[in-house]
Formats: structure tokens, sequence, C-alpha cells
């Protein structure tokens, strides 16, 4: 049996985090997401420097940061087209 890597562990959780963010932003505002899903970037953000920060590990920090914060991205990025093709409009600004 294989073993995950011990940086791999460490991202993840930030994963799993902005997929449920983007789960709960779709169904309880699916109108509001447009401003809804950069709070949960940011908060991606604050768990991704908790989480390493928060590790005795000083050997790929850097990497381990940009990993956890492309993959939220782009699980952000797939929430958003899809909350757009099922509303079926952008936000249009006052």
């Amino acid at each position: 049996m294989r073993r995950v890597p011990s940086s791999l562990l460490s991202v993840i959780p930030v994963w799993v985090a902005a997929f449920i963010g983007a789960v709960v932003v779709g169904i309880v505002a699916p109108e509001a997401a447009f401003v809804w899903l950069p709070v949960v970037m940011a908060g991606s953000i604050l768990l991704t420097f908790v989480i390493q920060l928060g590790l005795s590990r000083k050997e790929g920090l850097v990497s381990r940061i940009v990993a956890s914060l492309a993959g939220a991205l782009v699980i952000l990025v797939v929430a958003t087209v899809v909350v757009w093709a099922i509303v079926g409009q952008l936000p249009v600004p006052a």
C-alpha cells in the first residue's frame, strides 16, 4: 500500500474546505455566489497559512502553499462556472 506524501496531507484539508465552502454557497446563496466565493477563497488563504505555519517543517513551504492555493482556486473557478451556468447570468454592477 502506497503512503500519501506528508506534504500532501497538509494540502488536502484546504481543498476540502474550499469544496465544502463552494457547495454551501451554491446551495444557500447561488444568486450571491459571485460575492461569497471570493470570501471562501479568502478563508482558504487563511487556512493555508494557519496549517503551513503550524507545521514544524520548513522544507517545501512555498510549494505546499502554492499547491494549497492553486487547488482551492481551481475548485472555486469550477464552482463559479457551475453556478453561472445554473443561475444563467452574471451580476450587474449597480
